[in-house]
């Protein structure tokens, strides 16, 4: 019996949604919508909650990053990491390590940028979390980021409650309010949020009618079919908060000021 929330069966099935290496939406596009303008060509990069290891691929070979480090607290995604960081021969320029929950175990001012994607909902404090972000970032460094937010603080919805339920994660969503503070507490400057809830509506759509089609047959070959049909549910459910706004994937963006 694992305890692990992403075990090999679950890598296999997201990979089948959202690309090799990627355990959530948009693939190395979306990645570099949430870069943006910033340059990270020889930059130092944090990535939090790195998961099966395609995000620091991307930032590495699309974007030019001359280290990432990913860390993550469960050994299936870091494996998955390693083999494909090793296909790709990147082992000198990307490292993945295992963490425990809490506070990170690096020196303070020692990266550029510290990155996540859809990983930071798995972190309940978020004030906690931004504390330790800035601490770990350099003077004019960067936090940027992607995470699956709540459209207010409080009770969910029935609705919401039941995708979460259906999801079986440990989610611990936060609202773009709560985030903002978060990040002014900090010390941020430059603060910004984007919403990503209309482009990923359409998304998850698509993402539905993959896994009903050949996405999903390929996957039960892997998985069986009874799991591509529990993740079938999953999708189902998303869409109507999704629909409603309450879901509400979002970019998140501050700067560590230079003094």
């Amino acid at each position: 019996m694992t305890d692990d929330h992403y075990p090999p069966r679950l890598i296999a099935m997201l990979e089948a949604v959202w690309g090799e290496g990627f355990m959530s939406p948009g693939g190395a596009a979306e990645v570099a919508r949430v870069v943006g303008r910033h340059d990270l060509r020889g930059k130092t990069v944090l990535d939090i909650g790195c998961g099966a290891g395609g995000i620091d691929l991307a930032l590495v070979q699309q974007h030019g990053a001359g280290y990432v480090l990913g860390v993550d607290v469960e050994d299936p995604v870091l494996e998955r990491a390693r083999v494909l960081i090793g296909q790709a021969g990147l082992e000198g320029r990307i490292g993945v390590v295992k963490v425990a929950p809490g506070p990170l175990p690096l020196p303070p001012a020692s990266f550029d940028v510290v990155f996540s994607k859809d990983s930071i909902v798995h972190i309940p404090d978020k004030h906690a979390l931004m504390a330790e972000v800035y601490r770990i970032l350099r003077p004019g460094g960067w936090f940027l980021a992607s995470d699956w937010l709540i459209e207010r603080d409080g009770a969910p919805s029935p609705q919401m409650a039941d995708y979460v339920a259906a999801e079986g994660l440990d989610f611990g969503m936060a609202s773009p309010a709560q985030y903002m503070d978060a990040l002014r507490t900090a010390g941020f400057v430059e603060i910004s949020t984007v919403s990503r809830n209309q482009w990923y509506r359409d998304q998850a759509r698509a993402e539905l009618a993959r896994l009903r089609g050949e996405a999903g047959r390929a996957a039960a070959a892997v998985v069986g079919q009874d799991f591509v049909d529990q993740n079938i549910t999953i999708w189902s459910r998303m869409i109507p908060v999704l629909d409603s706004g309450e879901h509400c994937p979002t970019h998140l963006a501050g700067q560590k000021p230079v003094a």
